[in-house]
């Protein structure tokens, strides 16, 4: 079976990409290139120029096509346009941007799920975080990043708030992007698997604040790390 992207999917790539990086500059409209030697028929541009609309990226008018939007119309907690900025020049600042999100919104998760979330939910964070402690020695690895990502998620749903739950695909996205970008040591930080398990723990014993607090310090933990490992591959680091 083949593995090669669509048609739909190398365009989808080509303007979304483009939009986020400038070379296709706000107001300025969209045009139909060749991909491959082949060009994207008006049924697959118009399904891509859906999506794009949906993700607030352009605006269609009849007659006057597809025309790029300001940045500030984007819906940036989309993954696609999550993963288009990661990879784009403004990676570091996205990175930074994602881990205050988060520094806002898991700690009071924490102290809401100390209260609100039901056996199953604390059940699949204990779970969750003895899995991270298993392949804690391949932390930059997939099996890795699958048990983290179930605990945030987890966390974020145990929250019994709507609002929060609906973050699950940003935080999946910045873990998956410290992955994808090499920013995870191989080993896990023997305090942070250590926090998450006291937060599991903390939330089935009902205690809020300290709950919250333990997630603080994993979230401030992990952005210090990421920063720690951006700056050593700043040009002329020493690291």
């Amino acid at each position: 079976m083949s593995t090669e992207p669509s048609l739909h999917d190398r365009l989808l790539e080509q303007w979304g990409m483009g939009i986020v990086t400038g070379s296709i500059s706000e107001g300025e409209r969209l045009s139909v290139p060749p991909l491959d030697h082949e060009v994207p028929s008006r049924t697959v541009t118009r399904e891509v120029t859906r999506v794009l609309e949906s993700m607030g990226m352009v605006t269609v008018r009849r007659k006057a096509g597809a025309t790029v939007n300001p940045m500030t119309a984007w819906n940036i907690y989309d993954p696609r346009v999550i993963e288009w900025r990661l990879r784009g020049p403004d990676r570091d600042r996205v990175l930074h941007e994602l881990s205050e999100l988060r520094a806002s919104v898991e700690p009071m998760a924490a102290r809401l799920a100390a209260t609100r979330a039901k056996p199953g939910q604390w059940a699949a964070l204990t779970q969750a975080a003895i899995d991270m402690v298993a392949h804690a020695n391949h932390a930059d690895q997939v099996d890795y990043l699958q048990a983290d990502e179930r605990f945030h998620r987890a966390l974020l749903e145990a929250s019994d708030n709507a609002m929060f739950a609906a973050l699950g695909d940003v935080v999946a996205s910045v873990l998956a992007g410290r992955t994808r970008h090499e920013l995870m040591p191989h080993e896990a930080n023997e305090q942070a698997l250590r926090l998450h398990g006291d937060v599991a723990a903390l939330i089935r014993q009902g205690d809020g604040e300290a709950a919250r607090q333990a997630m603080t310090r994993i979230v401030d933990e992990s952005d210090r790390a990421m920063t720690r490992r951006l700056r050593s591959r700043a040009p002329g680091s020493r690291d």
